[in-house]
């Protein structure tokens, strides 16, 4: 029995940085528009200070419209905050009071946001305030395994190839971005078929279950 059906549903993805959503739950995303959720996105820095010299600074900012528009999620559910890269938390207050006003606007039932065994320290500080701003929703973590030092694969979303296709073609609208391993369609697909062996299916997304509200 399906016990969670996404029709309805809102959905938020909290990424630290542009890019952090959609490499951890790109997919999921697309599976879940198509049946019906309602899907925001807030990204916390734009890493100016972190864009190869070629591109203008505020190269971040426009691949995040690109990537998220081709996942399919509209402009007005396109949150984009400038935060500077690596230093979150030393704001993270308010951060945590974005996360409030986001909160009481949207009302998620379910929230995506980094895994809590993540180490770096934006994701840190993006997951730490996003338990004290939602716990009264679903709270999945998702998995950037250059980042986590374990993972605990508590949950599995069954995905297809064209919901991998459109994860990976939104990837490629960060060509800031593109040199980075991780980054790589091969990646990107031998991570989905390794979930997905997992659970007998061709293709996963897995996730931490921090908070599962029925």
């Amino acid at each position: 029995m399906n016990i969670f059906n996404p029709a309805n549903k809102r959905i938020l993805v909290l990424a630290p940085h542009t890019d952090d959503g959609e490499l951890g739950c790109g997919a999921s995303i697309v599976r879940f528009m198509e049946e019906g959720a309602d899907v925001y996105y807030a990204a916390f820095s734009t890493a100016d200070e972190s864009v190869p010299s070629e591109f203008p600074k505020d190269q971040l900012a426009i691949e995040v419209k690109e990537a998220t528009k081709i996942l399919g999620i509209a402009d007005n559910h396109l949150f984009v905050f400038q935060y500077q890269v690596r230093k979150l938390n030393y704001v993270r207050q308010e951060i945590l009071e974005k996360l409030i006003e986001l909160r009481e606007d949207l009302k998620p039932d379910i929230v995506f946001l980094p895994s809590s065994a993540d180490f770096h320290q934006d994701h840190q500080t993006v997951t730490q305030e996003g338990l004290r701003a939602f716990k009264f929703s679903t709270i999945l973590g998702y998995e950037l395994i250059w980042n986590n030092r374990s993972f605990s694969t508590d949950c599995f979303i069954k995905i297809k190839e064209e919901h991998l296709h459109r994860k990976i073609t939104a990837l490629s609208a960060y060509r800031t971005q593109a040199k980075k391993t991780y980054m790589s369609p091969e990646f990107i697909r031998s991570l989905a078929v390794v979930r997905g062996t997992q659970i007998g299916v061709a293709f996963a997304e897995t996730f931490e279950v921090i908070r599962w509200i029925i």
